[in-house]
């Protein structure tokens, strides 16, 4: 199976990190059959922190699915907060999962009231509205935040670790059963977390591999649509 890996935000650096972390995982997620490759998207944010920056990378996203579609079996936006997941699974034309819509799923199978801990306060609001439009109801999903950004803690996670703990620790005490590290700047840190917290702590990282290694349902297509303006692959994508 091939599996596009795809970064929503501009930070190169960000997706190599995040594909070796991949590739280190699959045999541990029983997925030694997915081959990875990875895109980084062509502009926008370097690391999304507002809803701004999102919906930039919404359209970013957009033009690499585009772009790639045609070669893998399913897309993994690695990215929390998954910019235009559902208009990427409409235009893709197969399985299309996102970073913090796989870890939900996956958490809320485990336990009926979730956490979902990540960087950069902006990212409360909107991690709320998200879980919302998939349906889960705000006691199910906590929401919570660390003061530095996702950025911030991949570049300096040392630093970070002890602000993670307690706060998923917080999380754990309001009645969260599982603590999803969210956000391609935490990937890798669950397993130094863990000890920490009193509950299971998941990488986001890891929920989307094995979100997009499950069969998803993939929607009827955006149908031809005239555009003006677009990169090439996503003007034709959307002209056929």
């Amino acid at each position: 199976m091939r599996i596009l890996l795809l970064n929503g935000n501009t930070d190169a650096a960000m997706t190599e990190r995040m594909l070796r972390l991949a590739r280190e995982a699959l045999p541990r997620l029983g997925l030694a059959h997915v081959a990875l490759r990875s895109a980084t998207a062509r502009f926008g944010a370097r690391y999304i922190a507002s809803r701004t920056a999102a919906a930039i990378a919404g359209h970013a996203v957009l033009e690499q699915v585009a772009a790639h579609a045609g070669a893998v079996d399913a897309i993994a936006i690695a990215c929390f907060g998954d910019p235009a997941l559902d208009a990427a699974r409409e235009l893709a034309g197969l399985p299309v999962a996102g970073m913090a819509d796989a870890s939900l799923r996956i958490a809320l199978r485990m336990a009926p009231r979730v956490a979902l801990l990540t960087g950069g306060a902006p990212w409360v609001p909107m991690l709320e509205e998200f879980a919302r439009s998939r349906g889960h109801a705000a006691e199910q999903v906590l929401v919570r935040a660390v003061a530095p950004t996702g950025d911030m803690i991949a570049r300096e996670p040392e630093r970070a670790l002890a602000l993670l703990a307690a706060a998923a620790r917080t999380a754990a005490a309001e009645g969260a059963g599982v603590v999803v590290l969210g956000g391609a700047g935490l990937a890798g840190l669950a397993p130094q977390l863990a000890p920490r917290v009193p509950v299971p702590v998941l990488d986001s990282l890891d929920c989307l591999l094995r979100g997009a290694a499950e069969p998803l349902p993939v929607p009827p297509g955006p149908g031809r649509t005239p555009t003006t303006g677009l990169a090439p692959a996503l003007a034709a994508r959307l002209a056929s």
